[in-house]
């Protein structure tokens, strides 16, 4: 079973918070906070919404990186180098210590190769999903546990996906991490696919 955690969902606008507030409602753990990245509290791992490459010089990993500094940014580029050939594939994400106590881990988590549109597809959800299971797999693993997890609106700004799709993955993806599969057979595939691709009895992502 996961471990709980605390679930911050960020953003600067009142419409994507809002978004957020709708499509986690009655989801447990889950505080929206109306802020920019430099404005919060101390929290223990921050999901960057990364490019596959480490390069951290635009959107919300440019405000990283100036907050703990270009050095986590070498790390994760050699990090990236030395465990997956010099490109993070999407649907993987990896903890990175900060050497900072009242912010010690960022999550390096791509939602694309480059940017570039990901409207229609189902990148946000693989993100947020590998993101929830790197934070899982740590805290298997390591005796400094990840209790709050600070996510920003994955996709929404290069990746230009409409505010109430990225907020409807996301949740998706923190649903399926609270509530794992006790068989896999394909009415569990089906279900899952189903509320990954589906709004209602639309289908979104093709």
């Amino acid at each position: 079973m996961p471990f709980p955690i605390d679930l911050w969902l960020i953003h600067p606008e009142r419409a994507m918070c809002d978004a957020f507030r709708d499509r986690f409602a009655g989801l447990p753990g889950v505080t929206v906070i109306e802020s920019r990245f430099e404005d919060l509290p101390p929290h223990d791992c921050f999901v960057t919404a990364a490019n596959s490459f480490g390069i951290m010089n635009a959107g919300i990993d440019a405000a990283v990186i100036h907050f703990h500094g270009s050095d986590l940014m070498k790390r994760i580029q050699f990090r990236i180098f030395d465990e997956y050939l010099g490109e993070q594939p999407i649907g993987t994400a990896m903890i990175e210590p900060t050497g900072n106590v009242d912010y010690p881990f960022v999550a390096h988590t791509p939602t694309m190769r480059v940017p570039g549109s990901i409207e229609g597809t189902d990148k946000v959800y693989v993100a947020t999903w590998a993101a929830l299971l790197a934070v899982y797999c740590h805290n298997v693993q390591s005796e400094q546990k990840i209790d709050s997890v600070v996510f920003p609106a994955m996709g929404a700004g290069f990746g230009g996906v409409p505010f109430s799709e990225v907020a409807r993955q996301m949740a998706a993806a923190y649903r399926h991490y609270l509530d794992p599969p006790h068989r896999l057979d394909w009415d569990t595939v089906i279900s899952r696919h189903k509320a990954i691709s589906y709004d209602g009895n639309r289908q979104v992502v093709r």
